[in-house]
């Protein structure tokens, strides 16, 4: 058993005035003007969380625009004693990069940081700064016929950083992994404000830990990511999209595997949208039970992804695991098709929010997983309603419990702990994650506490006292008190 030590159970230290007013004014002069938001009203943007969930104040946001930046701001920090807070584009959805109740913390936003240092279309690599976009990463990469596949629908805002502290998934992790895959190297600042400068773009590099790997996924408490090398791949030359109708999630299970079976890695996209998820994103072209939006990308000419769509969908609507069929004619159509999907979230939010669970299962048991929610539900909590969608082919879904019509989500106060525990307990039951791509950040803790074992975190504990003993990184995320 690893002894961890009595710090990493504490609750951080009430805030001296005058020692914390000494930091700002530090941190000031060594940022420089505009550097340092203090005012409440200017601080709350970085204080809350997208779903509204969160908001605990903070001492101060500091924008650093360098590395060296950082550094410095975490030896100043931890010189005091004082938390940060690291914060990407503040697109999360489990409230990671946003202060925990208690103690005197500081935010660190990388959205000054968005250099990009290096694009190399020999080795199909790209290095950027943590605060440069998803989105801008893509376009660079398609300004040398190149890919950047991680993609999701806070692209635009969502940043490098905070994605590989995530190890966000997306639409595409099918076919090109989720940001874990992409990472080649990382450039992180670590809690005693020391540089690990590990931005390699080696393909093979077998000496000994591969240190990335633990800042990649780990939510800020072990490091601060300020920059990464990134894998690229090639450009795609066609693609072939379509909204199909099925009966069932079984049914669009079955219709994943056919069009597996034809296309291989060349099917990049495949999302299940069930009926009430659609209703709530727009009007869909054609009414079903529910939807699978797929996609196969070439990146050769070899490959005519609307002839082995065409051809997959047909024997589908023959045999009847499919219901209706649009394939996009234009990049018009594609964009209203993807548009359908990732306005899920946001109309969630606007009709009232929802108990979100991000579950994975084995592919095999994603409809067993589907009933026995429904089944749950009906039985005990029948005033309710469901909405899935989420990422079908990595067995990823998105299950949110909708208070019920004309109420919100407060009306579940009293039964969203349980609803929750029962929603992972059947996930794991069926071999699965109680969090797929969203990470564990605030929401999650009970999460880890029931489902984690003994062993599990007390490693992670052990991991975390060695490379933050004063336990100033991101307080109050990703580890259970």
């Amino acid at each position: 058993m690893f002894e961890v030590a009595p710090l990493l159970r504490r609750r951080p230290l009430r805030p001296d005035i005058a020692a914390m007013t000494d930091l700002i004014a530090r941190l000031q002069a060594v940022l420089g003007p505009g550097a340092v938001v203090t005012e409440a009203a200017d601080r709350a943007a970085y204080e809350t969380d997208w779903r509204h969930l969160y908001h605990h104040q903070a001492l101060c946001a500091v924008l650093p625009k360098t590395t060296e930046d950082v550094a410095t701001v975490v030896k100043l920090c931890a010189q005091t004693g004082t938390c940060i807070v690291p914060q990407g584009g503040n697109t999360g959805l489990v409230g990671g990069g946003v202060p925990a109740p208690g103690g005197n913390q500081i935010i660190l936003s990388l959205k000054r940081m968005t250099k990009i240092r290096a694009l190399d279309p020999i080795g199909d690599t790209i290095t950027v700064e943590a605060g440069a976009t998803l989105q801008s990463v893509q376009e660079a990469a398609a300004g040398v016929q190149r890919l950047f596949p991680v993609s999701y629908g806070a692209e635009g805002s969502a940043q490098i950083g905070g994605a590989i502290s995530t190890n966000a998934g997306g639409m595409q992790v099918l076919s090109y992994g989720s940001m874990r895959a992409q990472v080649l190297g990382l450039e992180v600042v670590l809690a005693d404000g020391r540089i690990w400068h590990g931005l390699k773009t080696l393909r093979k590099d077998n000496t000994g830990f591969d240190l990335k790997q633990i800042f990649i996924g780990g939510e800020g408490v072990l490091g601060i990511i300020t920059a990464a090398s990134l894998r690229l791949h090639p450009g795609v030359t066609a693609r072939a999209t379509a909204l199909v109708g099925t009966p069932s999630i079984g049914d669009a299970l079955k219709l994943f595997q056919a069009l597996r079976a034809q296309a291989g890695a060349a099917l990049t996209l495949c999302e299940f949208i069930s009926g009430p998820a659609m209703a709530l994103a727009g009007h869909a072209p054609f009414a079903a039970p529910s939807y699978l939006l797929a996609e196969i990308s070439a990146h050769s000419p070899a490959l005519d992804p609307n002839a082995l769509l065409e051809s997959t969908l047909a024997a589908a609507l023959e045999n009847e695991t499919a219901t209706d069929a649009v394939i996009a004619q234009s990049e018009t159509d594609r964009a209203k098709f993807l548009a359908l999907r990732e306005a899920v979230p946001e109309a969630e939010l606007r009709e009232g929010g929802a108990i979100k669970h991000d579950i994975s299962v084995p592919l095999a048991a994603i409809p067993d997983m589907a009933a026995g929610v429904e089944t749950l539900l009906a039985a005990h909590h029948a005033d309710c309603r469901l909405s899935i969608f989420g990422h079908l082919g990595d067995g990823n879904l998105h299950i949110n419990v909708r208070p019920p019509a004309g109420k919100t989500l407060t009306a579940l106060n009293d039964r969203k702990a349980e609803i929750t525990l029962a929603i992972e307990n059947l996930a794991m039951s069926l071999g699965g994650s109680f969090s797929a791509e969203h990470g564990i950040g605030q929401i999650r803790l009970p999460g880890m506490r029931a489902h984690k074992s003994a062993v599990e975190l007390d490693l992670m504990r052990a991991l975390k006292q060695a490379m933050d003993p004063q336990a100033l990184l991101n307080p109050g995320k990703v580890l259970p008190p």
